[in-house]
């Protein structure tokens, strides 16, 4: 058995905190001439990014790769929408949660399996404000736990 090796190029921290991740995917992504090279040296902002069924093709609109400093003619539009690969079946199953219960396509991250470039996208149901703000208590309770524990150990 082949040990893969992970190496994540972006987060999208924004994701978990306006979403709930009900389930996650995983699929490839269709790049062109000098973004592998750019992806390489961590270019990549998934900020605003979402996907969607387009003609029965997943694509996502938004992610950012910044262009190759040392590219030329080869660099592409740094926001163009991409493709992303995943087999038909999963696709029809995501447009149908998609449409029927109202969840959203976030991509969550990009990293490198391997050699080849992959992007978990997440099948998402919006936070709402009293949401956000227990999250944020909690998160700012174990901050605290986990300062008092280590003042208490020293």
């Amino acid at each position: 058995m082949r040990k893969e090796n992970f190496k994540t190029i972006a987060r999208n921290k924004k994701a978990y905190h306006d979403y709930f991740v009900e389930e996650s995917f995983e699929a490839g992504i269709e790049l062109c001439g000098t973004e592998v090279k750019s992806l390489r040296g961590g270019g990549c902002n998934l900020k605003d990014a979402w996907c969607s069924v387009d003609d029965g093709e997943l694509v996502v609109h938004g992610m950012r790769i910044s262009p190759y400093e040392h590219g030329n003619i080869y660099n592409r539009d740094p926001v163009r929408t991409r493709r992303l690969l995943m087999h038909k079946k999963e696709i029809m199953h995501l447009f149908g949660k998609v449409k029927q219960q109202g969840y959203s396509l976030i991509p969550l991250s990009v990293y490198f399996k391997g050699s080849l470039v992959k992007v978990q996208v997440g099948l998402c149901r919006g936070k709402k404000l009293y949401d956000k703000r227990a999250d944020l208590a909690a998160r700012a309770a174990k901050r605290d736990i986990d300062r008092a524990m280590k003042a208490h150990l020293q």
